[in-house]
């Protein structure tokens, strides 16, 4: 089914495999009243889990233009030497590796064993998006800090972007620095959000990747990823909320906050 939904949604699913013997993880997302919201999982072991390195698709991940990937598929063996495996193959081939580490603590074992794990490979990223709850999670201080924000850069990195909810985002780069602010909407359900600001974010990167280089590129195409964030939050659910780039763009016509 959830195959489906991808292939419906346009989504290459050559990639996709199944497992026999395992189910397929469940999230249960609760909403509160301000459209954030919590999560709990049922996995035990899931499919995800018992990804092999032998069973990685290498020809695939080596035509893509970029690798994204998160830090859920750490924290069990042997999934963390199939997503390791997998990185090194991609980086080798040359492909941007993106990461977002979408912190998710009741699946680790405890919150440092989360910090561990997910800086284990961090240094291994050519652009990171964190959440500003994330930067205060993994340097155990204030998000709006910049000195904590930039204690998460190192030699290398082409691009850090901190997201702040509805404020919008913050960028750093080697050479430039700044935010763009985000859009005021009715919130219902912030699922989905990020993915939605990462997912066209990537969209960008692949069609130029020179605006690691040009600000005022970099500037255009995160208002496009701030406003396909702010425009799933309207409906609940995430990906019947995800927006069209049409959307988004006549959202960027009426202005930011």
């Amino acid at each position: 089914m959830l195959v489906e939904i991808l292939k419906q949604n346009g989504v290459n699913a050559e990639g996709c495999l199944f497992d026999q013997h395992a189910r397929t993880a469940l999230a249960f997302v609760t909403l509160k009243s301000n459209g954030e919201r919590e999560f709990m999982f049922y996995r035990n072991p899931s499919a995800d889990m018992l990804l092999t390195e032998a069973e990685l698709n290498l020809d695939l991940i080596r035509r893509a233009r970029i690798f994204h990937y998160g830090s859920i598929s750490l924290i069990t063996e042997p999934c963390r030497s199939a997503h390791v495996a997998a990185m090194r193959a991609a980086k080798s081939a040359g492909i941007l590796c993106s990461y977002d580490p979408n912190v998710r603590l009741p699946l680790w074992p405890s919150a440092q064993a989360a910090r561990d794990g997910i800086m284990s490979i961090w240094k291994e990223a050519d652009f990171i998006k964190v959440s500003d709850e994330e930067v205060a999670f993994l340097t155990q201080g204030d998000a709006t800090d910049e000195k904590n924000v930039l204690s998460l850069w190192f030699e290398g990195l082409k691009l850090l972007i901190v997201t702040d909810g509805e404020k919008g985002c913050r960028y750093f780069t080697k050479d430039f620095k700044g935010s763009v602010p985000g859009y005021s909407v009715n919130t219902v359900d912030t699922t989905g959000a990020g993915d939605a600001f990462v997912g066209s974010l990537l969209v960008s990167v692949s069609k130029d990747d020179s605006i690691f280089y040009n600000e005022a590129k970099l500037r255009e195409v995160l208002q496009f990823s701030n406003a396909c964030g702010a425009i799933c939050t309207t409906k609940k659910g995430a990906i019947p909320a995800l927006p069209t780039t049409a959307t988004a763009l006549e959202l960027i016509s009426k202005g930011s906050n």
